[in-house]
């Protein structure tokens, strides 16, 4: 089963439960907010017994510069996904200067260990497909909370489906190979959150938290990095692997 398929099941499945929820006083972004809290808490649940201890224990094993060449072999390895959405939204300037660097970084950066590019001037740049429908002026739906995919909006989660359907790393011809580095890339992304974690527990509602967040990184994302409602890019948490 693809991602894509799976997703649209989940969705189907997500639905129907919600079907019977009564009127609540909620933020009309999150109509299925009592089910949103409660698949939350189950990823909460899931995520303290299985990717917390995998991630803490791969954050001692491994030193920092190690952590550091596997997040570049990551980023470089779905970079294609970034060039592909530069072009999609138009951005003709940043399709050269991200193809460059997926180049660069590919050849002398040793499969993108290294980034050679970024010493270059060429930076890194963040672009999917739920940022390429939002140009395009698909609005973004109701916020879910999905088991074992965290939060999306519909728009975004139609978006990583399709990134996802063409995804250097969810297409390779080796299954184990495949369930491996995306395995390895989980617990990376799960580290690369743990500093995260004393500012969401210890949070009024860590539930809110994770959401506002969320929808804070979304919209510097489709600005383009612009300052909206009085904040500026450290303010903007990505969260939306947690």
């Amino acid at each position: 089963m693809t991602k894509f398929q799976y997703s649209i099941i989940l969705i189907t499945l997500f639905l129907g439960g919600c079907s019977y929820q009564n009127e609540l006083d909620y933020d009309t972004s999150d109509p299925f907010e009592s089910t949103n809290r409660s698949l939350f808490k189950i990823n909460e649940n899931l995520d303290k017994a299985l990717l917390e201890p995998a991630a803490d224990t791969y954050d001692y094993v491994t030193p920092k510069p190690f952590r550091k060449a596997v997040n570049n072999f990551f980023n470089n390895a779905k970079y294609p996904v970034t060039i592909t959405n530069d072009l999609l939204q138009g951005k003709g300037g940043q399709f050269i200067q991200d193809t460059s660097r997926f180049i660069i970084n590919s050849t002398i950066g040793l499969v993108g260990i290294f980034d050679p590019a970024a010493a270059m001037g060429l930076q890194f740049n963040d672009e999917d497909f739920g940022q390429t429908l939002a140009v395009w002026g698909l609005p973004q739906g109701p916020y879910v909370m999905l088991p074992f995919l965290g939060p999306y909006t519909f728009r975004e989660l139609i978006g990583d489906a399709i990134d996802g359907s063409f995804s250097p790393l969810l297409n390779l011809d080796n299954s184990t190979g495949k369930i491996a580095l995306n395995l390895i890339d989980q617990v990376q992304k799960r580290s690369s959150l743990s500093a995260l974690e004393d500012e969401l527990y210890s949070s009024f509602d860590p539930y809110l938290y994770i959401r506002d967040s969320y929808f804070q990184n979304r919209e510097y994302k489709i600005s383009d990095g612009e300052e909206k409602d009085g904040l500026d890019e450290d303010e903007f948490i990505d969260i939306e692997d947690f």
